[in-house]
């Protein structure tokens, strides 16, 4: 494989570099391991690397694919209209897996992935042996339970999702800043968990017009076609056809809101729970959680329950 496009291999340096043209998509990132297919999908502001924590340790029992999100890191769209729908994105993923030969394998996806990620299995079934949700029930749900509280928290899902031009300019003004508010409020041990290295990356790649443009159009999808699939598939009943994993962080759960879990079953028959001690960004702030609770549910049968091998 060719070097992947933004220099992000030293986060990887027992991996392959991905650089595959598939659905649309010349999907940058990094493939690595052995044993059975787990696509492993990050959420934003970040880009493939957030999972360089856990990746090592995963490796040991499963062909992990790391792709950067369509627009998000250094994977690139080749047409950027019709938008990139949760629905579209799912099956330019499909078409990824398919050409690595992979025609059914395993998901976990975190915040924008994870919500890719359950529209992929409601597209395609038959496709995704096992997800893995992390901090997120479905797009449809979360709307639905919004108050001030997450408006102020997540005030970038609003800004964000307005129209084109005026959300990118806000953006452009200050974009360091906006990833440095996103990192400090989301880590229980705060931004330090974000090494300079990392945190330059994503910085690197936030500065670049296209990426910003490519983030706003995901959250505009969020409210608009994602929302309007999620209601259709709920109306008519439509479920996720795999087992279901909600890992979610305790600091985010509400008095009075049901359980992840519990909002899951409503999508899925077999659904089980784990709960992390971190904020947004569980794989960065809390990786050995996080492989445990990913080895045990992707049936690791020599799931290691020790930390040493986990930073990469």
């Amino acid at each position: 494989m060719q070097q992947v496009m933004g220099g992000y291999p030293p986060f990887f340096p027992s991996f392959q570099a991905l650089d595959v043209e598939a659905g649309g998509v010349r999907f940058a990132g990094v493939t690595g391991g052995t044993g059975s297919p787990l696509l492993l999908l990050h959420g934003f502001p970040e880009s493939h690397i957030a999972w360089r924590k856990v990746a090592p340790a995963l490796a040991r029992q499963h062909t992990l694919i790391i792709p950067d999100l369509p627009g998000y890191g250094a994977s690139r769209t080749r047409e950027t209209t019709p938008r990139w729908t949760k629905r579209r994105v799912g099956e330019a993923l499909v078409a990824l897996m398919r050409v690595l030969r992979h025609e059914r394998f395993a998901l976990a996806g975190h915040d924008r992935g994870a919500r890719a990620g359950y529209r992929l299995v409601l597209d395609h079934p038959g496709i995704v042996t096992r997800f893995a949700s992390l901090a997120v029930i479905p797009t449809l749900d979360a709307l639905e339970g919004v108050d001030h509280r997450f408006a102020r928290n997540n005030y970038h899902w609003f800004l964000m999702a307005q129209a084109p031009s005026i959300a990118e300019a806000m953006l452009a003004a200050a974009p360091d800043a906006v990833l440095d508010r996103e990192f400090a409020s989301k880590h229980a041990a705060g931004a330090e968990v974000i090494e300079d290295a990392a945190r330059a990356a994503y910085y690197a790649a936030f500065r670049d017009p296209g990426v910003r443009h490519a983030m706003c159009e995901d959250y505009r999808a969020a409210l608009e076609e994602d929302l309007a699939a999620d209601s259709t598939d709920r109306k008519a009943g439509r479920r996720l056809d795999c087992a279901v994993l909600a890992l979610w962080p305790q600091a985010q759960e509400a008095p009075g809101r049901p359980r992840p879990a519990e909002v899951w079953k409503r999508w899925a028959a077999d659904v089980s729970e784990g709960v992390t001690t971190g904020h947004h960004l569980q794989a960065e702030d809390r990786p050995e959680e996080v492989c445990r609770a990913l080895l045990r549910f992707f049936g690791a049968e020599a799931a290691h329950s020790h930390e040493a091998g986990l930073e990469g």
